[in-house]
């Protein structure tokens, strides 16, 4: 199937970068922004033309500028860029000289090495302690609901949190882990549950609850503050 490729239109709101997608199981053009780099992402159906899209996106500019100038300004990872580690901000401090990786001390990250090595070991130790964070809470969920998950996968995610497969593998975004202790706890608990039932029905609910205090709260936060960690890094 023939995608487009990327273009860069003048926008009543500015230049943006678009971004084509074709989906076998799309049945409508449709037209999304991309929360981490701020591109218009237009999915195609299979026969769908590259001027039906245009179409779709012409009709919506107002839109997409709403959604664009909607999002919450970047934080690379660099030198002196303020992350949060659950929840708590942390300088980025480079120490080249240092020996190590990454640590967290005294309200900074330090990190060694050559300067163009630092967004990689900031990233790697981020990734590093979702993994390590995630599988303690979803061990401590799983044996309070007596269910087993088959492995725990930590991806870059720009759509979900968590998820659950069939075969009981959850996986997690390793963004979670700048966001505070009590939503991770919930999100953890959150694809515990779903290896009992892989739906949202009360039987759901009702175990989240029961091995989660933080439902409520922890929603609010990600639909107040979620997008803010999709543009960190």
């Amino acid at each position: 199937m023939n995608v487009p490729p990327p273009e860069t239109l003048n926008l009543p709101s500015g230049p943006a970068r678009v971004e084509w997608r074709r989906s076998t199981r799309a049945r409508r053009v449709s037209l999304r922004v991309d929360p981490r780099g701020g591109a218009i992402v237009v999915t195609l159906p299979p026969r769908a033309s590259h001027k039906a899209g245009m179409a779709l996106l012409m009709g919506h500019v107002d839109w997409v500028a709403d959604r664009i100038a909607a999002l919450p300004e970047s934080v690379p990872f660099t030198d002196g860029a303020m992350v949060p580690v659950c929840g708590v901000v942390h300088r980025i401090r480079h120490v080249p000289n240092a020996r190590g990786a990454a640590w967290l001390q005294d309200g900074e990250l330090h990190v060694t090495g050559a300067p163009e090595f630092l967004p990689r070991r900031v990233m790697d130790f981020l990734r590093a302690e979702a993994r390590r964070r995630l599988s303690a809470l979803v061990a401590a969920k799983a044996a309070l609901a007596g269910l087993t998950p088959r492995r725990i996968v930590v991806k870059d995610t720009s759509s979900r949190w968590g998820s659950c497969a069939p075969d009981k593998t959850l996986a997690f975004s390793w963004r979670l882990v700048m966001a505070p202790d009590f939503v991770q706890d919930y999100v953890a608990a959150h694809e515990v549950a779903h290896i009992a039932h892989m739906n949202h029905g009360p039987l759901f609910w009702a175990l989240v609850d029961r091995i989660t205090p933080h439902t409520k709260a922890a929603i609010a936060w990600l639909r107040r503050d979620g997008a803010k960690l999709q543009r960190v890094g």
